[in-house]
């Protein structure tokens, strides 16, 4: 499966109903990057990713972390805004009430970005669009 094969039966926005396969997929990947850098497809990794942001879901906020910080190509291939498809301040209480180390990391990493200036006039609709563009 590759990126443009991906994008085509799923689109950007998938089906709530495909969204454990995306899940499944950036998973696998996750764990290809995670144990020989780049034995994952980054940028099929970025496209779940991307997917998963414009679904909006809590919940998958560590997992788009973890493929973020699975190497050195993810955390270049994967943006940060990517966690925060529910928004910033919703991303930033669901990693504030995450104890683990992942949550912890994810935080601390989410709050240098925006102190660094990564987040100035974010909003999810306007990435939602730059994503749509990148991928048109």
């Amino acid at each position: 499966m590759d990126e443009d094969e991906w994008l085509r039966r799923h689109g950007l926005h998938p089906d709530p109903r495909g969204l454990d396969e995306v899940r499944q997929l950036l998973w696998e990947q996750t764990e290809f990057e995670r144990h020989a850098q780049g034995r994952g497809d980054t940028e099929l990794m970025k496209l779940c990713c991307v997917q998963l942001f414009n679904a909006a879901v809590l919940d998958d906020v560590p997992l788009i972390w973890q493929a973020k910080s699975a190497g050195m190509d993810a955390d270049a291939s994967i943006d940060i805004q990517l966690l925060c498809g529910c928004g910033l301040t919703a991303t930033k209480a669901r990693l504030s009430s995450d104890p683990s180390e992942t949550g912890k990391a994810a935080l601390s990493r989410l709050l240098a970005c925006e102190a660094a200036g990564d987040f100035d006039d974010f909003s999810v609709a306007r990435q939602a669009a730059f994503y749509a563009s990148y991928y048109a």
